[in-house]
C-alpha cells in the first residue's frame, strides 16, 4: 500500500512538472492523451488475441464438438448472467466504498471500475487499477481513492484465503496432497506471522504502520464495511459457481463439495502468485491442471474452462472498459 501511494504521487508530480516546464500546446496535449488511450486499448486487444490464438493447449475442435452436443441457449444465457453478476457486485462494492468520499451513480461506478480494469491489464496483480480509478478524482483525493480500492480488493482476497483454506483442508482430507504434519506447520506459521505483525503494529515504515492502517479502516462507517463484506461474499459465490456450472457443461461428473473445494483451492493458490491480468487464465489454468488432474479431469477440459472464465470475467469487461478509456476525461480539479 505504501508503494502504491508513493507511485501514484510520483507519477502525478512528474506529469505536472513535465507539462508545466514544457508548456505543451492544447492540441498537442489532446493528441498525446488520445495516443495513450489508443496504446492502452490496442495493447489490451493485442494481448487478448495473442493468448487465445497462440495457446497450443486449446483444442478448438474438441470444444466445438462438445459445444454442439451440449449447446443450450438457456445454459449459455445463465453462464453470461453469472459473468454480469460477478462484475455487477464488484461495481456495487466500489459504489458503496466511494461514497466515503462522495456519492457516485451506478453508471459512474461502472465507468470507473471497467476503465480501471482495462488500464490495469498489463500491471502485476492489477496494480494499475489503483491509478486508473484515482484519475477520475481530484489530486487531493487520490490517496483516499487508492486506500478505498485497497479495501475493495482486500476483502475479496481475505474471502479467497478463508474459503481457499477450508477448501484445501477438505481436499487434503480426501486426497492427502500434503501430510497432516505439513498442514499443522503451515497453520502454525500463519498464526505466528499474525502474532508478529500485530506485536509490531506500532512500528512505522516511512510514516506508515499497521496501527495507523487499522485506525484508517475503523474511520470508515461499519455499515459500509458490512455491505462490502456481503457483496464480496456474493461475488465469490457467483464466480466459483460459474466455474462449477462450466464443469457440468463439459460433462465432468464429480460430487458438488469436491468440485467446489477444488475450485476454492485453485483460486486461493493462484491468487497468491504475482501475475498480470492478461496472464490470469494461464496461472489459474496451471494450478487447476494439477488439482483437477488428481480428480481425473482431462487436461484440455481444465484449460478450456480456465480460458472461458478468463474470457467471460476479464476479456469482456475489458472490451467494455476500452470504450470508457477512449472517452475518458480527467477531473477538471486535478
Amino acid at each position: 500500500m505504501i508503494l502504491i501511494f508513493r507511485k501514484t504521487n510520483i507519477i502525478r508530480t512528474q506529469i505536472d512538472y513535465f507539462c508545466g516546464m514544457i508548456s505543451i500546446p492544447h492540441k498537442a496535449k489532446q493528441f498525446l492523451v488520445l495516443l495513450i488511450k489508443l496504446l492502452i486499448v490496442g495493447g489490451a486487444f493485442y494481448f487478448i488475441y495473442n493468448q487465445l490464438a497462440n495457446n497450443d493447449k486449446l483444442d478448438w475442435q474438441k470444444f466445438i464438438t462438445l459445444f454442439r452436443k451440449n449447446q443450450s441457449v438457456l445454459g449459455i444465457g445463465f453462464i453470461l448472467l453469472l459473468s454480469v453478476l460477478n462484475r455487477y457486485f464488484e461495481i456495487l462494492k466500489w459504489q458503496n466504498l466511494a461514497k466515503v468520499i462522495h456519492e457516485i451513480s451506478l453508471d459512474e461506478a461502472t465507468k470507473q471500475v471497467l476503465a480501471a480494469l482495462t488500464a490495469g491489464i498489463f500491471t502485476p496483480n492489477g496494480v494499475g487499477e489503483y491509478a486508473g480509478k484515482a484519475l477520475f478524482y481530484p489530486k487531493s483525493e487520490a490517496k483516499q481513492v487508492v486506500f478505498l480500492n485497497l479495501i475493495c480488493n482486500g476483502i475479496q482476497m481475505i474471502l479467497t484465503v478463508i474459503f481457499g483454506l477450508f477448501g484445501l483442508l477438505y481436499f487434503n482430507a480426501k486426497y492427502e496432497v500434503i501430510t497432516t504434519r505439513t498442514v499443522a506447520i503451515l497453520f502454525g506459521g500463519f498464526v505466528l506471522l499474525f502474532i508478529v505483525l500485530f506485536s509490531l503494529k506500532k512500528i512505522k515504515i516511512k510514516g506508515y504502520s499497521i496501527e495507523k492502517l487499522l485506525h484508517k479502516i475503523n474511520e470508515i462507517p461499519k455499515a459500509v464495511h458490512r455491505k462490502n463484506i456481503l457483496l464480496g461474499v456474493l461475488r465469490y459465490l457467483v464466480f466459483s459457481h460459474q466455474y462449477y456450472v462450466l464443469f457440468l457443461a463439459f460433462d465432468v461428473d464429480l460430487p458438488y463439495f469436491t468440485l467446489i473445494a477444488t475450485i476454492a483451492v485453485v483460486y486461493f493458490l493462484a491468487s497468491s502468485l504475482p501475475t498480470f491480468q492478461f496472464l490470469d487464465f494461464a496461472v489459474k489454468g496451471s494450478v487447476a491442471i494439477y488439482f483437477f488432474g488428481i480428480l481425473g479431469v482431462n487436461e484440455w477440459i481444465v484449460v478450456f474452462i480456465s480460458t472461458l472464465m478468463w474470457f467471460l470475467n476479464v476479456v469482456l469487461p475489458v472490451v467494455i472498459g476500452a470504450y470508457y478509456v477512449l472517452n475518458f476525461k480527467s477531473s477538471p480539479k486535478i
